[in-house]
């Protein structure tokens, strides 16, 4: 079995390991991610104040946000194969200063030329793309093993509270600052995405590997044919299209339609959302200590939970009941993440892991517009029920298909069996 070597230490095995929350190359590395994950949520909440304020019209918006989206896709696979080929330190500094110069342009752009704005947009997404895998090869390089399910879970709560508590400061910023403030705000975050994190010293380094390297397209395939040496993570991507472009994309479109025509009323919009945020926090905290005996189990089950959000738009419950739901759905979805995030860095090979973990963002991403695209023509056909109904299914179903295969139960490969 192919699985990251720890670290050479001159530590007392009995001696207790120290909090990640107190490396200094961890917090550093928290800080990047943290600083590009803002960034990323950041810039669709920000040209949507554009058209609030006419600055941007609502199809030039589409048009901008496809344009991110794609650049995203392409970015993301070449941006495995250059974090495996390179030195990853080198892929997130040069992908977050292209998405950081992206943002000026954006400025630039804004009220004056779609064409600028749709090319910066591209530029922003294929940054955020290419530094995505990379940011998590690193996360296995900088931190020792046993403290990896600590560290990813810091990581998602940062960004999680991003989100909470986003739209409220960027509100209040927009208050004091212009549209063009704001985005060159979003390039300074980019910039300290790129400058902030340290090298990895714990592995080495890929760009230091003297062998030959192959092809372009012979390294992506190289990091599929790693992907399928692991049963559990293939399983855990189709559980993933189940939730994200099924699950995800039908509460998405739903959700403001039963909140405006079932309960009159926005707050419910509101209360679920936020209430899906602050479940998720409450997930990766309890993730961050606990260790299940079958991980693979307990992660896919966190995953299933999600289905509870669509099971709660289809029946005339009280809005606490969907919001209560929702809660549930976010405690889940992390409890799904930060284990899933963690096998993957333990289990793939080290010099294949930004290859594999951008497979597992390029089916996480490229599906979900693909589902919202089709969700709504599907409930003007099926009916709001009938689809929310499905999705609920597809929601409980697949995760707990996924956890029927092998290697899913521990998310790990069994250790070879030895003869005397």
């Amino acid at each position: 079995m192919a699985t990251t070597p720890p670290p050479t230490t001159t530590k007392s095995e009995t001696q207790p390991a120290r909090s990640v929350l107190r490396d200094t190359a961890f917090l550093r590395l928290w800080a990047g991610t943290t600083a590009s994950g803002l960034a990323t949520w950041a810039l669709p909440f920000v040209l949507g104040l554009a058209v609030l304020h006419r600055d941007l019209g609502a199809a030039g918006l589409g048009l901008v946000l496809a344009a991110r989206t794609a650049g995203f896709l392409v970015a993301v696979a070449v941006g495995g194969v250059l974090a495996d080929r390179h030195s990853r330190r080198a892929v997130v500094l040069w992908s977050a200063l292209a998405a950081a110069v992206a943002a000026p342009l954006l400025a630039a752009g804004l009220g004056r030329s779609l064409v600028l704005m749709t090319a910066a947009a591209a530029l922003a997404g294929a940054g955020q793309g290419a530094c995505r895998p990379a940011f998590q090869a690193l996360t296995a390089e900088t931190v020792a093993p046993d403290r990896r399910q600590q560290a990813n879970a810091a990581m998602t709560m940062a960004v999680r509270s991003s989100t909470l508590a986003g739209p409220a400061l960027t509100a209040l910023l927009a208050a004091f600052l212009d549209i063009g403030t704001l985005l060159l705000g979003i390039g300074l975050l980019w910039l300290i995405a790129a400058l902030v994190p340290a090298k990895a010293t714990t592995t080495t380094d890929p760009a230091t590997d003297p062998a030959p390297r192959a092809g372009f397209r012979a390294e992506f395939l190289e990091g599929i044919r790693e992907a399928r040496r692991h049963p559990w993570f293939l399983a855990g991507l189709a559980a993933l299209v189940a939730v994200i472009a099924l699950g995800y994309s039908a509460t998405s479109v739903a959700l403001p339609l039963i909140s405006r025509d079932r309960y009159d009323t926005q707050w419910v919009l509101a209360a679920a959302m936020t209430a899906y945020t602050v479940g998720a926090l409450a997930g990766a905290l309890v993730i961050a200590r606990w260790r299940p005996r079958s991980q693979g189990w307990a992660a896919f089950a966190g995953l299933a939970a999600y289905g509870f959000a669509p099971l709660s738009l289809m029946l005339p419950v009280h809005p606490l009941v969907v919001v209560a739901a929702y809660a549930v759905a976010g405690i889940g979805i992390e409890l799904f993440n930060v284990p899933w995030f963690t096998a993957t860095q333990r289990e793939v090979a080290p010099d294949k892991l930004a290859r594999v973990s951008s497979l597992d963002f390029l089916v996480s991403y490229g599906l979900a517009p693909l589902g919202l695209a089709l969700m709504a023509p599907a409930i003007d056909t099926f009916g709001v029920t009938t689809v929310l109904g499905a999705c609920a299914a597809a929601c409980f179903l697949v995760p707990a298909a996924a956890a029927l295969t092998p290697t899913a139960r521990h998310f790990a490969r069994p250790a070879p069996t030895t003869t005397d």
